[in-house]
């Protein structure tokens, strides 16, 4: 069974997709850091450098975005001063701008429409020669002969009433979206993409999501009257909504560089700026024939866990996977023939080659928005180059951990002892304002800086006493 799980909070989204109980996607999106990915600007063309056949554009963001030209027919023809509609498609990284594109795109649950004109297909994912022909001639019907479209495979599950109405809805966008860029001054945002929730349910409503778990009555009830074939679930309990189905430890690894697999062989992580490297090392595992066969088992299910692991993390780029080194060439096609099976099960568009000599295999996976480990990860204060895991996913690790005492202790106030950096972190980001006013409501919290603990440190206490003797840098949780 396939459910995604949603954990709402007015602050902050996190958003986790199962298969069968096995975390396979995860997002996070904070209302101060929404993604700009899909956004449409009107931008201001700053300069163009015709060696990279590429102009640098201000959309208003901190970094002029990147404008790819093109080439023959298909170039873009801009100067240094001109107004572009331009669209984010590539997140922001790093020292590097948004890449930007003027071929736009709308998206919608079961069509994507292309005002700009362009392709008119439908999604290879519909295998149906009949189905395709039929759904493509239905939006092709009613869409303005100077756009395109793409029908997405969710098409199959709706009726041709919901389809037309989503198409008549898009370009009413596309209308309202012309109307602003008119008005606006350069460098202003004239739409914004979908926020975490919408665009999750969307993306993922195409891959046949069984259930949608979330832990927010309202929320539940306006994805129930929006969502068909897909039944959505108030979870209504007080235990956060990702321990209580068993991904919270699933999502804490996503943040270890090291990740175990069969038999005690292992998998090691680095990013870097350019690249993603993988190394696969058999670690324990013994294998039960000779040296090669152990190799080739530790290979195949390296090849797996990877697959899982670009996934989960959103890792995209370039990825440099290093597999133990196999003599037969047998074994070596079979193991780049299992990594590419897999691969086939990602909704972002991965490819990856023939294995080198030196058991290297090279892919490229999509990339658009920023990965799992730019929220969970922060850079080291203590070495140069290194990560450790983020102060908010630590703070939310915490209140995960004074919730689940709180349900065990019935005490009038709960007294913890934390990192100060993670009381900042609390409040800054009202990590802990949803439980306030609900589970601890006419219950006291208070969290007490102690710089001697590490950052993931916790120490808690309940008291039944009216009047409590508390340091002065004390904090009552809102």
């Amino acid at each position: 069974m396939k459910r995604l799980f949603i954990e709402y909070n007015p602050y902050f989204v996190r958003v986790a997709l199962a298969e069968d109980g096995e975390l396979v996607e995860f997002g996070v999106e904070h209302v101060t850091a929404r993604s700009r990915v899909g956004n449409i600007y009107k931008g201001k063309v700053e300069n163009v450098i015709g060696g990279m056949k590429a102009a640098f554009v201000n959309v208003g963001l901190e970094r002029n975005g990147f404008l790819y030209l093109g080439d023959g027919e298909e170039s873009v023809k801009v100067s240094a001063g001109d107004i572009v509609m331009c669209q984010v498609v590539k997140e922001q990284m790093g020292a590097k701008g948004a890449r930007l594109s003027t071929d736009i795109s709308i998206a919608g649950y079961t069509v994507v429409l292309l005002p700009t004109g362009g392709f008119r297909g439908v999604s290879r994912k519909i295998e149906n020669d009949a189905g395709r022909a039929r759904l493509e001639g239905l939006v092709a019907a009613k869409c303005p002969q100077n756009m395109g479209f793409i029908v997405r495979s969710a098409a199959v599950k709706a009726s041709d009433e919901e389809i037309l109405a989503e198409l008549d809805s898009l370009i009413n966008i596309w209308r309202r979206i012309e109307e602003d860029y008119r008005k606006a001054s350069p460098g202003s945002v004239v739409f914004r993409e979908a926020q975490l929730i919408e665009r999750t349910i969307r993306d993922n409503f195409a891959e046949e999501v069984d259930r949608i778990v979330v832990d927010d009555p309202l929320l539940a009830e306006r994805l129930s009257a929006r969502m068909r074939g897909v039944e959505v679930e108030y979870y209504p309990g007080s235990r956060k909504i990702f321990r209580a189905f068993g991904l919270a430890g699933q999502i804490d690894k996503l943040a270890d560089r090291k990740v175990m697999i069969e038999g005690g062989a292992y998998l090691v992580i680095d990013r870097t700026e350019a690249l993603t490297v993988i190394d696969v090392n058999t670690g324990r595992f013994v294998g039960g024939k000779d040296l090669e066969d152990t190799v080739f088992r530790t290979n195949i299910a390296a090849a797996e866990e990877v697959a899982r692991q670009l996934r989960a993390r959103n890792i995209s780029g370039i990825v440099i996977v290093d597999f133990i080194d196999m003599q037969s060439d047998e074994h070596r096609k079979a193991v780049v023939e299992r990594l590419r099976e897999c691969l086939k099960r990602d909704r972002l568009k991965t490819s990856a080659v023939s294995m080198t000599g030196l058991g290297l295999v090279e892919l490229t996976r999509k990339r658009t928005r920023l990965s799992a480990d730019t929220f969970m990860l922060e850079p080291c204060e203590s070495c140069e180059g290194g990560f450790v895991v983020s102060t908010v996913h630590l703070a939310l690790r915490i209140r995960d951990d004074i919730v689940d005492f709180s349900l065990e202790d019935p005490s009038r106030s709960i007294i913890a002892r934390v990192h100060p950096r993670i009381i900042e972190c609390v409040f800054r980001y009202g990590i802990m304002a949803r439980e306030a006013a609900e589970i601890w409501r006419g219950r006291r919290v208070y969290l007490i800086p102690d710089p001697s603990l590490p950052r993931d440190g916790l120490v808690i206490s309940g008291s039944d006493e009216r009047v409590l003797t508390l340091p002065a840098e004390a904090r009552l949780v809102y």
